[in-house]
């Protein structure tokens, strides 16, 4: 009858341990404002598209040689490894607090060899003696309210952070390397365009030295391109010097030294384009994609669940154990019947009346999530706001790379016409002079726009987040 009664109480107990204590957490609903279309999407000639943005964004560039490095980079980076490290910590938490559901067990034994003082023994004992004393001992934690499953939701949690913080960690690798591959080719490519009009000032000086030797021309003329040529042949170091800073940073983030640069990396001369419209999506995917989003919800998520964590210390804790044990004196006695010990009953820890200080945790714990809303609501607007101004940055560099290709066009036809004019002597050197100067600069400015597109496209790859092949989930309860 009292081992039935014993088995109905702890059915009935275990029922109860389904009830949680403290709030049930609900995802927060971004501003419905929030999950619109851009504005800068709805722009002409904004180089864009709402269709829903690529996971693997740079592709788009059609580089394979690009796409080695930003393999390497998702493997070998020294930030992402430190992520993933981070990832295996929380999923060793969560570990942890699952085994909070499993009976708890301990053994403790010792043995000794004594000799007491015969005035201390009865007439007849051994003064001399060997001592064996063991216990094993086993606890199961009834949760009635809930304390170690709102531990196991807040590690559950703890992790899906620790997984968006590395995919964060990827959006700034790749766009990092993309940058710095960028920024490589288009200093190459910038140098290529000085070098070509250092030149084309070599032929002029020579063919201007040549007419002044025949008395067409003042020496003043050669002086003067001279010094041109120089300004222009001037800017080639801190170029090379710019590239060499980029290819040196993209060994880094590929976790290689800068002696280790494939050749390739290092001959290309032209800036990547991606020649198509981006697709951007809308402000709900965006969202749904960004990974410093998804880690602010679930850090809020994890809090939360702290709240039903120190909620829980209000109550009683009632855990079921036992122990079995034996005291022997002298080896041969150790499994007889008379020194075992064993006592089975429920063990109930309670902290009564005072209970300010676990009071004190609760008001601490919803703090830290009313914090964790307010970084979330920050995620989501810094989200918008990035996203939106690197599109209008986008847009932006597009039309001023366009007006600068004809501003260059331009020059290129004024400096044959002014050649040509000069070679007929219909205008002095001073005239054809400044009409090469002028195409340097044009060509020179040309050529920085081009880097602006580029890396304008990559700011906006880098709002629009990433998608990343989800890592395995926490198995559920």
């Amino acid at each position: 009858m009292n081992l039935r009664l014993s088995l109905a109480s702890l059915l009935a107990a275990t029922s109860l341990s389904a009830c949680a204590v403290g709030p049930d957490y609900v995802a927060p609903a971004a501003p419905p404002s929030a999950q619109a279309p851009f504005l800068g999407s709805g722009v002409e000639d904004a180089g864009v598209t709402s269709a829903a943005p690529v996971a693997q964004w740079w592709k788009l560039y059609d580089d394979p040689v690009l796409d080695d490095l930003v393999r390497e980079a998702l493997a070998a980076n020294t930030d992402i490894r430190v992520a993933l490290a981070r990832i295996e910590k929380a999923r060793a938490s969560l570990r942890g607090s699952r085994a909070d559901r499993l009976p708890q067990g301990a053994i403790d034994a010792q043995g000794g060899y004594r000799r007491a003082s015969e005035s201390q023994l009865l007439p007849g004992m051994d003064r001399e003696a060997r001592s064996v004393d063991g216990q094993l001992a086993v606890q199961y934690e009834l949760d009635l309210f809930g304390r170690v499953k709102r531990g196991i939701e807040a590690s559950r949690a703890d992790l899906g952070a620790a997984q968006e913080d590395a995919d964060t960690v990827r959006v700034t690798v790749v766009a990092d390397t993309v940058r710095a591959y960028v920024d490589a080719s288009s200093a190459a490519e910038r140098i290529a365009v000085a070098q070509r009009t250092v030149d084309l000032l070599t032929n002029s000086e020579r063919i201007t030295q040549a007419r002044f030797e025949r008395g067409l021309n003042e020496k003043l003329d050669v002086i003067r391109l001279t010094q041109l040529k120089e300004q222009q042949a001037a800017a080639i170091p801190a170029l090379q010097a710019e590239r060499d800073a980029a290819l040196f940073r993209l060994a880094t983030l590929t976790g290689r030294t800068p002696q280790d640069l494939p050749q390739a990396v290092r001959t290309r001369t032209t800036t990547p384009d991606v020649a198509q419209a981006i697709p951007v999506g809308d402000g709900r995917a965006l969202l749904a994609r960004r990974p410093d989003v998804k880690a602010a919800e679930r850090r809020l998520a994890a809090d939360t669940a702290r709240i039903g964590v120190a909620t829980a210390d209000l109550y009683p804790t009632i855990s079921l154990g036992g122990t079995i044990g034996t005291t022997a004196i002298g080896a041969s006695d150790v499994l007889g019947g008379g020194p075992l010990r064993w006592m089975l009953g429920p063990l109930i820890s309670w902290a009564f009346p005072n209970q300010e200080a676990i009071r004190a945790r609760i008001g601490g714990a919803r703090a830290d999530a009313q914090a964790d809303l307010a970084t979330f609501d920050g995620a989501v607007l810094t989200a918008l706001e990035e996203t939106e101004t690197a599109l209008s940055a986008y847009r932006g560099a597009l039309q001023r790379r366009a007006r600068l290709g004809e501003a260059r066009d331009a020059a290129e036809r004024a400096a044959k016409v002014s050649l040509a004019r000069q070679s007929r002597g219909q205008i002095d050197a001073l005239g054809a002079l400044d009409a090469q100067r002028t195409l340097a600069g044009a060509e020179a400015d040309y050529a920085t726009g081009v880097r602006d597109v580029a890396f304008a496209q990559v700011d906006l790859f880098r709002a629009l987040g990433g998608s990343w092949s989800a890592a395995p989930e926490a198995a559920g309860d």
